[in-house]
């Protein structure tokens, strides 16, 4: 099959979804209106409650929500076939995750723009803002674990995209003191900033730095160690330093890195070479229910809660705009899945080397990189699968393969350190609040707080041996990802009932799928975690059970006692 017509086709089914779906679920759902007060303008501070353009918001909104995730994921996932992929992509992203953003945004806009633990508390009772806050912990521990390591075989594979990546840190924290401090213009600032770090890209593929070994320790355990030592150091600096203009300008990067993908597929058209459908494909778990945590962010992503309610909500400038940034921000990252589907399933068959350095083409092609699920090799397969097949395509564009591989693997590094920066800050608040609930003061200083975040972060990374098990964490990353976006879901739906009563089940479906996918998913996790001796795997997927089956029961109280008093909600919208 022709991928331009893939893409063809995904554009017209988004587009309709944002305008029609996505319309339906602003004004009849949660009916939005521009005249209601929101936190950026009652509560505004021009530091954290700053009333934004929704373009400028979009931008931020959307660099940190799309890091690697709709890149990792869908690029695992096609061992199962490009068809179930694609079709979950889309209907996941329309019907689930845009529905999970939207809502998020919209109730931390109108509650102050308090986190989704807080909204919980609200909503449902105080309990669940600790189940709560405990789900976030857990689903954040393992985040900032997974894609420190995602970095490091980023680094490892590609040593051009080294000092590119490294090189934004100063770039980023420049645009910053420029913008806040001398007033300079953010869009002049930003349009310099992404010339530079595409300069860089040719001089990192003249300067490669591959990391030696060295006391003991592998070229990966060093990059893994550095970059957690990073990441504690961008957590405890102030957001506008580092974090928002890396933020900013990286979502120019983005977009212009999915605008080259899309006119290479035009250009290129390559055909759909891997399987339609592969329902047992070597060493790897069962197609169901694991297809639907492996595409996490490409299709609904708890993650994205986090940033809705933690930032996103302060800056939104009318309910109107949510479903530009929320909505929209969603379709977008599930169009950058679809990239990524074809990359690996057809622009990897345009040319590729086998391990003799024999010249790949089609099935050949592919099968080189999906042969089998081996851990840990697998990620890197997968990985490479997506920057080559970019890099096949960006060439019918004149773009020098070396120079494409070195562009997409930037492109990749850069998105796994936003989340990495915005995890861990993320992670910290969560850490603080619970030490606060608790009284544990050593954890209510941020500098505390974030190393024992980060220090927890290591040790599951190194719990698999080296840093080797990424793609064995990325179940369990997906699982409690998706178990998290189901009980955002939760929320929502107890919200409609208890304080809109207009349709409940364009939130409740979904939300009773992502449930019952996740638990499934968990609790064949946690069997296989036992079976096969991994105790703290097994320790943290049994917790995150018990903390989702808890929220489930307080919710059907809360509804029971909702009924109970007459306020019973209605099932259809109008």
């Amino acid at each position: 099959m022709s991928s331009v017509w893939i893409v063809i086709g995904s554009v017209a089914i988004l587009g309709a979804a944002y305008r029609f779906y996505g319309s339906f679920i602003s004004r009849k759902i949660f009916r939005a209106s521009k005249s209601n007060r929101v936190p950026s303008e009652e509560l505004r501070d021009d530091i954290d409650f700053v009333p934004t353009n929704r373009e400028v918001l979009f931008g931020h909104h959307f660099a940190s929500i799309a890091g690697t995730g709709p890149i990792v994921g869908p690029a695992i996932a096609v061992i199962w076939g490009w068809v179930p992929a694609l079709v979950w992509i889309i209907l996941g992203s329309v019907f689930a995750g845009a529905v999970h953003d939207y809502a998020a945004l919209i109730m931390s806009t109108r509650k102050k723009g308090v986190s989704i633990g807080e909204l919980s508390k609200e909503v449902i009772n105080p309990r669940v803002r600790s189940l709560f806050l405990f789900v976030i912990l857990f689903a954040l521990w393992i985040v900032v674990a997974i894609f420190g390591m995602v970095m490091a075989v980023i680094f490892k594979m590609y040593p051009q995209s080294v000092l590119p990546v490294w090189i934004q840190i100063p770039i980023a924290m420049t645009v910053g003191w420029l913008a806040y401090r001398k007033k300079m213009s953010m869009t002049l600032l930003s349009i310099i900033a992404v010339v530079l770090m595409y300069l860089s890209i040719a001089v990192g593929i003249r300067m490669p730095f591959s990391m030696p070994a060295a006391a003991g320790l592998s070229p990966m355990s060093l990059w893994i160690i550095i970059l957690f030592i990073y990441a504690y150091i961008a957590s405890v600096l102030p957001v506008w330093s580092l974090l928002q203009p890396r933020d900013y300008v990286n979502s120019h990067q983005l977009i212009i890195g999915i605008s080259l993908i899309v006119l290479g597929v035009l250009f290129a058209n390559p055909r759909m070479v891997a399987p339609a459908f592969q329902a047992s494909p070597a060493g790897a778990p069962p197609m169901l229910p694991f297809l639907f945590i492996t595409i996490a962010c490409g299709a609904i992503s708890g993650f994205h809660s986090l940033v809705g309610s933690g930032t996103t909500s302060k800056q939104i400038r009318t309910e109107e705009d949510v479903r530009f940034v929320a909505y929209g921000g969603m379709l977008t990252e599930g169009f950058l899945g679809i990239l990524v589907v074809i990359a690996v399933a057809a622009g990897i068959g345009i040319f590729a080397r086998g391990d003799n350095g024999e010249v790949l083409r089609g099935v050949a092609a592919w099968r080189h990189h999906y042969a089998s699920w081996e851990a840990a090799q697998g990620l890197t397969a997968k990985v490479t699968a997506f920057v080559n097949g970019s890099a096949n395509m960006l060439a019918a564009l004149k773009i020098p393969v070396e120079y494409g591989q070195a562009l997409v693997g930037v492109l990749i590094a850069s998105f796994a350190g936003t989340t990495l920066d915005t995890a861990t800050r993320i992670q910290r608040y969560v850490v603080t609040e619970l030490a606060e609930d608790y009284d544990i003061k050593p954890l209510k200083h941020r500098y505390t707080s974030t190393a024992f975040v980060v220090l927890a972060a290591a040790a599951l990374a190194f719990s698999e041996g080296s840093g080797k098990g990424a793609l064995m964490l990325w179940p369990l990353f997906g699982a409690s990802n998706q178990l998290l976006a189901g009980l955002v879901l939760l929320v929502a739906s107890v919200y409609i009932m208890k304080e809109l009563k207009t349709g409940v089940w364009p939130v409740a479906a979904p939300m009773f799928f992502m449930i019952v996918i996740s638990s499934w998913a968990m609790a064949v996790g946690i069997a296989h975690f036992f079976n096969t001796g991994s105790k703290l795997r097994f320790v943290i997927g049994l917790l995150l059970l018990f903390l989702e089956l808890w929220m489930i029961v307080e919710a059907f109280l809360c509804v029971k006692g909702l009924k109970a008093r007459g306020a019973r909600p209605e099932t259809g919208g109008h």
